[in-house]
């Protein structure tokens, strides 16, 4: 296996999943984006890190990233004698923003990227389903490569659909100084639910895939959630109760993914200052825009 003369780079975005009642299924990309480069050396290993999570994650083969290029260059048929891998992060850790997700999206491109004829071999499709298979499950890594608001399922490899969000719709994380547990969060659902329960998600799901890409008027109704929020209310009572709060002003609020960063769908700038108000003190506030593009890669030359 041949690879690539001269470093490459990756940039991925933030994402926030479920929305609400689109449980393991719908995710959004945002403006907000992990900048990495990589490329391939005589020999060793060198991590750099700046930025979120610096201070926390490893420098050595168990960095989510390098792990996911490993699995990457075995599939692609072996790896290189040595790595050289840059990080510059902007997206919180342990959040619910998809940082592990553009982890694993980023150490995918960027090895797929390092291999001659890599992209050839291993198509965007594969990407996907070598990213949810990672995962878990595909919705944050779909939003992620395709940006834009994206329907993620498995059917054996995870697939998704990709669509355009309304331009008035205007994303508002609340960001917390504190972070959350993805097992603990899973670990709290129940392993049944009401069947009214599961049916009004169902139907607000499908009514929030039609606020977002074109008619934002109905966001508030399409975000209410009877699967999952209220029973991780334990891993994140503060989070659940600023949602409480937004909602009781007919704000669009959620948990992003697992928590315990709160997101507001706001229709229009009104509602997003409504947003950035309700912020509790030592609350981070990012106003964002929906990233339409997804993961970027730059070969060289």
């Amino acid at each position: 296996m041949s690879f690539v003369t001269g470093p490459v780079a990756v940039r991925v975005p933030a994402t926030s999943a479920n929305l609400g009642p689109g449980y393991d299924a719908l995710g959004l990309a945002l403006d907000l984006h992990d900048e990495l480069t990589a490329a391939v050396t005589a020999d060793g290993l060198q991590v750099d890190v700046r930025g979120e999570g610096s201070e926390q994650v490893a420098l050595d083969e168990s960095h989510l990233v390098v792990s996911c290029m490993r699995r990457t260059f075995e599939l692609l048929g072996g790896n290189p004698s040595g790595l050289r891998l840059q990080c510059r992060n902007h997206i919180p850790h342990s959040r619910g923003l998809g940082s592990s997700a553009a982890a694993i999206v980023a150490g995918v491109l960027l090895a797929r990227a390092l291999v001659v004829d890599g992209p050839a071999r291993l198509p965007d499709g594969e990407v996907l389903a070598l990213a949810g298979e990672i995962e878990g499950h595909p919705d944050n890594v779909a939003a992620c490569l395709l940006g834009g608001l994206t329907v993620a399922w498995t059917a054996g490899p995870a697939r998704a659909v990709r669509r355009d969000v309304d331009p008035a719709v205007v994303p508002v994380a609340l960001v917390p100084p504190f972070t959350a547990s993805t097992e603990l969060a899973r670990g709290l659902l129940p392993d049944t639910v009401p069947h009214a329960d599961a049916a009004v998600s169902a139907g607000r799901a499908a009514l929030l895939v039609a606020a977002l890409t074109g008619a934002p008027e109905a966001l508030f109704d399409a975000t209410e959630d009877r699967l999952h929020q209220r029973y991780r209310r334990p891993a994140m009572p503060d989070s659940l109760a600023l949602v409480d709060r937004l909602r009781a002003q007919r704000l669009a609020a959620v948990i992003s993914g697992a928590g315990p960063t709160v997101l507001v769908l706001a229709r229009g700038a009104a509602q997003a200052r409504r947003a950035i108000t309700a912020a509790p003190e030592g609350w981070a506030v990012r106003t964002l825009r929906v990233d339409p593009d997804g993961a970027t890669t730059d070969l060289p030359g």
